[in-house]
C-alpha cells in the first residue's frame, strides 16, 4: 500500500501501478489524472481560494514562504512548531511540479482520501473533487494541511482502515 501526502499523491498515483502496490491512500493530496501535473491541477484552482505561497525558484528549486507557513501549511499547530517545519523544510525541484502522470493507478487500484477541511494549501473542494474523480472512500477532518502533525491518529486510522480492507480481499 502506498501512502502520499500533498505532492506525494502525485507520486504515488504513478507509482502505484506496480504490481506489488494493493492500494493508495492520499492524504489532503494531488491525484492527477492521465496528463496531468500537479501545476496542471494547481492552474484549476478557484481564483477566490487560497494559493500555497510557493516561493519564486532559487537554484532550480522551490520553498514555501516562511513568512506565510503557519497559516497556510499548518493553521492548527503551535506558532512555534509551524516556524520550525517553516525553517526545516525540504526543498523540491522546480521541474517536479510539472511531470504528467502517464498511467494513474487509482484506475486500477482501490484508494482512500482524507480531506482536510481546513486546508490552505490544497482547497478542500479541489480535494473532493480529486476525491470523488479517484472513486475513493473518502473520511474529512478538520485540520490544516499538516493533519499528519496535528491530528496523526486520524492518519493512522485510514490506513489501517485501507490496509484491513485490502487484507479482507486477499
Amino acid at each position: 500500500m502506498l501512502v502520499g501526502h500533498s505532492y506525494g499523491g502525485a507520486v504515488i498515483t504513478e507509482a502505484g501501478t506496480d504490481q506489488n502496490v494493493a492500494a493508495l491512500v492520499y492524504i489532503c493530496a494531488f491525484a492527477p489524472d492521465k496528463d496531468e501535473s500537479v501545476n496542471t491541477l494547481l492552474a484549476g484552482f478557484p481564483p477566490d481560494a487560497p494559493q500555497p505561497p510557493i516561493l519564486p525558484p532559487r537554484d532550480g528549486f522551490l520553498f514555501l514562504d516562511r513568512d506565510k507557513f503557519h497559516a497556510s501549511f499548518a493553521g492548527d499547530l503551535p506558532a512555534g512548531l509551524a516556524a520550525f517545519m517553516a525553517d526545516s523544510q525540504v526543498p523540491w525541484g522546480v521541474d517536479a511540479l510539472g511531470g504528467p502522470v502517464t498511467d494513474p493507478a487509482w484506475r486500477v487500484k482501490p484508494s482512500w482520501y482524507m480531506v482536510t477541511t481546513e486546508d490552505r494549501m490544497i482547497p478542500p473542494a479541489a480535494q473532493r473533487t480529486m476525491s470523488q474523480r479517484t472513486g475513493s472512500t473518502v473520511v474529512e477532518v478538520a485540520a490544516s494541511h499538516s493533519v499528519y502533525v496535528s491530528q496523526p491518529s486520524a492518519v493512522v486510522s485510514l490506513i489501517k482502515q485501507a490496509a484491513s480492507a485490502v487484507a479482507a480481499q486477499q
